[in-house]
């Protein structure tokens, strides 16, 4: 995926979830923060962050800026919530993300209702298997070792045991976990933070549902899928 007209900025502060106070060419200016998680370790004072313009083209929009990535300690790590699902639908529909058990993919089919639940993707095979993909942004890293979540997420347990429940009533299911960022060593499940994320992950694999993880290349505009990294649970 790509972005348009992309400025580096400073990051001053975060008010709330929602704006961040940013330095552009010596101007301070509020940006939109196009993730609403914490991302503490990632949006600290002076961190060098990259905005997508969109002067020319505000729509309905009421800030010029929308913060999508940042620099931590040289690491370049995209942070755009709403990136992940867009490089998984990309890559599903490319082949560059492919399953062995379904074969090339004749429907991909974004938000999908299941149970209690809405999964990312319904997907169907050209022979005919049916599935559902439920897509995680992983922003967060620590030597090299990314995780997920950064955050307890109640929200995603619950997705984890409806792509269970699909599983066991015959649907291929599968999580696909989107690193934000390259040159990761592995996944794991931050159980520091949310064991219960961890343990339904662990319990969902043991069910058989496929769980994966594809780092991406990434550049201040542009977020694409790339390696398959280890899982590690």
């Amino acid at each position: 995926m790509r972005y348009k007209n992309v400025v580096k900025a400073r990051f001053i502060s975060r008010p709330n979830r929602f704006i961040a106070n940013v330095n552009v060419d010596g101007e301070t200016v509020v940006s939109h923060v196009k993730n609403t998680g914490r991302c503490r370790e990632l949006l600290v004072p002076d961190a060098a962050v990259y905005l997508e313009d969109f002067d020319g083209r505000m729509g309905t929009r009421k800030l010029r800026y929308s913060l999508i990535a940042v620099e931590k300690q040289g690491l370049l790590i995209n942070m755009d919530s709403q990136a992940p699902n867009k490089v998984a639908e990309e890559a599903l529909k490319s082949g560059a993300i492919g399953f062995e058990e379904l074969g090339p993919l004749s429907i991909v089919k974004p938000e999908t209702v299941y149970g209690d639940s809405r999964f990312d993707f319904y997907v169907e095979s050209e022979g005919g298997k049916k599935g559902f993909i439920e897509v995680k942004g992983c922003t967060l890293e620590d030597n090299g070792i990314c995780s997920f979540p950064d955050a307890p997420t109640e929200r995603g347990v619950k997705h984890v045991n409806e792509l269970v429940k699909a599983k066991e009533e015959g649907y291929f299911a599968a999580i696909l976990f989107i690193v934000q960022m390259q040159g990761m060593k592995y996944f794991v499940p931050n159980d520091e933070t949310h064991k219960v994320f961890g343990d339904a992950l662990r319990k969902a694999a043991a069910s058989g549902v496929r769980v994966r993880a594809f780092e991406c290349r990434v550049t201040p505009d542009t977020l694409d899928a790339d390696r398959e990294i280890e899982v590690r649970l």
